[in-house]
């Protein structure tokens, strides 16, 4: 039996609606965020009918929630990544309840929650980039496009030394949280850069290897959770109450709300680092 039958797929391509987006944005999930506080900024993000998701480049836990994010998209729009984000935590919660019964709990949720095929059809707009490290020379490998797969997803949020690693191809890799091991970006059209980390030393200042070329115009901003908690947590307790992620995924919507409010167009000849916002 094809484990992707059990995913919400005709209940989330009903949802979609007609909307037309203006404004691109390119999002960064780094490790040290809280799941359950990018879940909140997303679902806020997707109530904004003149935003429109361009790239997500995503480190750790984050990987899996970007995966879900792409698959509703491309199946019902905006509403559809909605509900399949929500019925994703829903899984997150309930798994975490009996996690010692469950051998692999975070690939039997993620298996549950997307079809990998979706996200390598054309029809899949949104470019999503699965970081992930070799758990024996520690370099950094970017899956994306036809690279993308559960385990490739699932082995982005795999905490190094606490969990196992995942093969993939031969190679055994875990979560990557350095951005500064990543190959310079390239140009691309203007937009916003919008960075959710877990705590204003996440990713408060990009390195040099991570900025766009100095001729993209793509002002960055950074969201972070002032009541921290790291995601490595987040299957090490003998249980996730939905009432506690349902709080952090509410102040992830009110920074998202917070910086959705505020002004950018003062910013947007500036470079990157000198536009940046900070959102607590």
């Amino acid at each position: 039996m094809q484990i992707q039958a059990t995913t919400d797929e005709a209940f989330i391509a009903g949802a979609r609606p007609a909307m037309e987006d203006r404004q691109l944005i390119d999002i960064t999930l780094a490790s040290d965020a809280h799941g359950a506080f990018v879940w909140g900024v997303l679902d806020r993000l997707l109530d904004e009918p003149r935003l429109s998701f361009r790239s997500i480049t995503a480190s750790g836990f984050g990987g899996m929630e970007a995966a879900v994010l792409a698959y509703g998209l491309a199946l019902g729009g905006r509403r559809g990544a909605k509900t399949a984000l929500t019925n994703f935590w829903r899984r997150v919660s309930h798994a975490s309840m009996s996690v010692a019964a469950i051998a692999n709990p975070l690939k039997s949720i993620l298996e549950q929650s997307i079809d990998i095929a979706e996200l390598h059809k054309n029809s899949c707009q949104l470019k999503l980039n699965i970081l992930a490290s070799n758990a024996s020379t520690d370099t950094v490998t970017i899956f994306s496009g036809d690279q993308l797969s559960i385990d490739a997803i699932l082995a982005g949020a795999t905490v190094p030394f606490l969990f196992p690693a995942v093969e993939i191809n031969g190679d055994t890799y875990w979560g990557e949280g350095d951005f500064s091991a990543l190959p310079p970006m390239q140009p691309i059209e203007a937009g916003h850069w919008l960075i959710v980390s877990g705590k204003p030393s996440g990713c408060m200042t990009p390195c040099a290897a991570y900025r766009p070329a100095a001729n993209a115009v793509n002002p960055a901003s950074v969201l972070f959770d002032s009541h921290h908690r790291t995601s490595a947590a987040l299957f090490t307790r003998p249980w996730t109450d939905w009432g506690e992620l349902t709080d952090m995924r509410d102040r992830g919507r009110q920074r998202a709300e917070d910086w959705l409010l505020a002004d950018h167009s003062a910013s947007s000849e500036s470079s990157v680092v000198d536009s940046k916002n900070r959102y607590v």
